[in-house]
């Protein structure tokens, strides 16, 4: 069995070499393309998690940033927002235990998982709200969003894109996060983000921004956990 290299985070990721995979160019592949798939095949987070059963390498984002600021309680009610393919609520249906409460919603399908309530939905129609607060059985103590919007290819647009949808999540979240409740949100550096700082900042005790060691150095993706809602 290969020995684990355990970082700050806790994560062990296995320490055995593997041999670099080249991705050649075929004719209906074009360059990005096959710089995506190369960067998938030799990226040991994407191996490490199909060694453990994950949905997706972003389970380690989440437990990543769950041991820096310690968010998921035991017995919480959550809402995982853009939550397909599931790697992030699996990581929290374990963690919150057989008391708790998680609703996994996205406008895409997700297969079933054991401990989350799966809805088949826009976040952002009008009904959503008051839906999620039926479903929790309340308001909820955790939000959580690692949605991004299709990317264009252009920086400025695309920041601007997923800033927008951020803003949108955290207002969705305002709506029915329960007094001292907490907010993660992916966003992408780029400065637009200053509106929704500013925001979190009149809303929440504390509001810290991170880049777990599982986001890709190379990648424009952060994380805002917003502690302490004022309700």
């Amino acid at each position: 069995m290969a020995d684990k290299k355990t970082g700050s985070s806790g994560v062990g990721i296995s320490s055995k070499r593997r041999e670099a995979v080249r991705v050649k160019t075929a004719k209906k592949r074009s360059v990005s393309s096959a710089n995506w798939l190369k960067r998938q095949l030799n990226d040991p987070y994407v191996a490490e998690a199909k060694e453990r059963g994950y949905r997706s390498r972003a389970a380690f984002k989440i437990i990543q940033l769950d041991e820096q600021f310690h968010f998921i309680k035991t017995g919480a009610r959550v809402v995982d927002l853009g939550a397909a393919p599931g790697g992030w609520s699996q990581i929290v249906a374990k963690r919150i235990g057989a008391k708790g409460k998680l609703v996994s919603l996205d406008i895409l399908p997700m297969e079933p998982l054991d401990g989350a309530e799966i809805l088949n939905m826009d976040f952002l129609a009008d009904e959503a709200p008051d839906k999620l607060k039926e479903v929790l059985g309340g308001q909820a103590d955790l939000v959580l969003s690692d949605m991004a919007p299709s990317t264009t290819g252009h920086t400025a647009t695309d920041h601007i894109r997923i800033m927008g949808l951020a803003e949108n999540a955290a207002h969705f979240a305002m709506e029915i996060l329960a007094p001292n409740g907490a907010f993660v949100c992916k966003y992408f550096q780029g400065g637009a983000e200053k509106t929704l700082l500013d925001q979190l900042k009149k809303n929440f005790t504390k509001v810290r921004h991170a880049k777990p060691a599982s986001s890709r150095a190379d990648s424009a993706e952060s994380f805002i956990v917003a502690l302490g809602f004022r309700g």
